[in-house]
């Protein structure tokens, strides 16, 4: 037996009668919090480069999504089989220069290819709404902000006033880490000094962005 045979079937224990109390009220929503802080966790042993307790933190995220698939299996929906197939079937499709016959040799025309594929199996999907991808509502705002620019660029999507292209060229061009950190954490002091949320109103800022392409895009094709 594996030892991912052997965690699941913990799992399953934990969960049965006579097993863990605590175990066996959680839901998909309660567990949210702790997936979060799972990979938090994670990402700070990266951060570090704190091997040995990166290993102890990857079992930590690993037994969320084991806690998740259990949950979706006692409801006869899926099962950590499922989860497991569909990922390798992803991965295999979506590398035809590995599985196949295609031939690719840099990373950009590898992005390239499993952006060409990953659109074509949306279109075959349910309908998108709206013109920009959806993010996850708890994605931290900033990497909303970053995800919706990308799109803007990737498709030159009109951006109107919400957003100043010869600011943010400009800014571009002496931006390097340090200051681009220095700058964020004086934005997040003088917000507090203000008593304003900075997540909240770059957050809502992303929206009005969304907003005025989504509305400059259809009445050019009105």
């Amino acid at each position: 037996m594996s030892a991912i045979e052997d965690l699941c079937r913990t799992m399953a224990r934990l969960r049965e009668p006579g097993g863990c109390p605590w175990d066996q009220e959680q839901t998909h929503a309660t567990l949210v919090r702790c997936l979060i802080d799972e990979v938090s966790e994670l990402i700070d042993t990266i951060d570090r480069q704190d091997l040995p307790h990166m290993r102890e933190e990857l079992g930590d995220v690993l037994i969320q999504i084991v806690f998740h698939a259990r949950l979706a299996e006692e409801a006869g929906q899926f099962n950590f089989e499922d989860v497991a197939r569909d990922i390798n079937d992803k991965l295999i499709r979506r590398h035809p220069h590995v599985f196949g016959t295609d031939k690719l040799h840099t990373s950009d025309q590898v992005i390239a290819q499993w952006e060409l594929i990953k659109s074509t199996e949306k279109k075959l999907g349910p309908p998108k709404s709206g013109m920009f991808k959806a993010q996850p509502p708890r994605l931290p705002a900033l990497m909303l902000a970053e995800a919706v620019w990308k799109q803007i660029e990737k498709e030159q999507l009109p951006v109107g006033e919400s957003v100043d292209r010869t600011q943010v060229q400009a800014l571009g061009r002496h931006l390097t880490a340090e200051t681009l950190g220095r700058m964020l954490f004086e934005i997040a002091a003088a917000s507090r000094a203000q008593g304003l949320d900075p997540e909240g109103a770059l957050r809502q800022h992303a929206a009005k962005v969304m907003r005025d392409v989504e509305q400059r895009v259809q009445a050019r094709t009105s």
